[in-house]
């Protein structure tokens, strides 16, 4: 394995707890400058993984290398060049946005006289200037995700490790979230973010895609939606959970899904399959609207990668 700064490179990385699998032999790299999401739902080894890229859990077996460090063999000596936000970022209520702030940068070691012009940096894409003087405690949860992410940034770190950094957090504060990692990305960072959102995943420049500890695929968002050989029929119908059991009732229905009032429908061909397939959900007694094919979102990828895996 190399050790280019800004690299991450895991192998056969596994985490076992007693019988359970957290994490199953993953193995990757991240370039230097890359925006690479871990995407999945809760369960799936995103934070086991993040915490062991951070040196803060011992890996079972396996290794990974960050910047070329082994967090198996070296766990201190990765945790210098990188910061790792944590879903419960050590925020400290009783000290101010600034105090916090100013708190980090000792942990960290942070010279005094790059203190002013670091914090200037942080609050001008933070938009947090304004209440440097605000007891964290007091801050709104959107805020205190956008304070703990400047905290992990005030020593300027080669890695950045973000542990579902948007969950819980309203439209605007997730939106100013995701402004301030493509601006750390801009300027070489590497970035590896987790996320349960699948509309979030299109963000990222490749992902690995996580289910029960492995991974299902790593590829970038559209190489992963234009990869699959099938095709993807959408259409708003009644009583979509009803719909799709019938649905999966016919031969040329591979797979279906419900979408709020929508049902995606994967069919081998939409011009040989749908005719048919239409006509047997309208002798069901279920009125459908607006059937159209459509490129395959990530949540379709992601559940037809579940399936071909034989999971749920």
């Amino acid at each position: 394995m190399s050790g280019q700064q800004g690299t991450i490179e895991t192998l056969e990385l596994t985490r076992r707890f007693g019988e359970l699998n957290a994490v199953d032999r993953l193995t990757f790299v991240v370039e230097p400058g890359e925006l690479f999401g871990l995407v999945g739902p809760d369960g799936a080894g995103k934070t086991t993984t993040l915490r062991m890229l951070a040196g803060v859990l011992r890996p079972t077996s396996g290794d990974a290398r960050l910047n070329g460090i082994s967090v198996a063999h070296d766990p201190e000596r990765v945790k210098h060049a990188i910061a790792y936000m944590s879903q419960r970022f050590g925020l400290y209520g009783d000290l101010t946005v600034l105090e916090n702030l100013n708190f980090y940068a000792d942990l960290y070691c942070v010279p005094r006289a790059e203190r002013t012009k670091r914090m200037e940096r942080l609050f001008a894409f933070s938009n947090l200037g304004a209440f440097k003087d605000r007891l964290a405690a007091r801050l709104s949860g959107g805020m205190k995700q956008k304070l703990g992410l400047s905290c992990a940034l005030i020593h300027q770190p080669q890695i950045l490790l973000l542990d579902e950094p948007t969950f819980g957090v309203d439209p605007i504060s997730r939106r100013d979230l995701w402004l301030i990692v493509h601006e750390m990305v801009a300027q070489g960072v590497t970035v590896v973010v987790s996320t349960a959102y699948m509309d979030e995943a299109e963000r990222f420049d490749r992902l690995a895609l996580l289910h029960r500890g492995r991974v299902l695929a790593i590829d970038t968002p559209s190489s992963l939606q234009s990869a699959g050989s099938a095709e993807i029929v959408s259409i708003q119908i009644d009583r979509a959970r009803e719909a799709r059991d019938a649905a999966l009732r016919h031969p040329a229905v591979r797979r279906a899904s419900v979408f709020g009032d929508h049902l995606h429908l994967t069919v081998s061909s939409m011009e040989r399959d749908w005719p048919a397939v239409g006509a047997a959900l309208s002798q069901s007694g279920f009125g459908y609207t607006h059937a159209e094919r459509i490129v395959p979102s990530l949540e379709d990828v992601f559940i037809d990668r579940i399936a071909e895996a034989g999971g749920e």
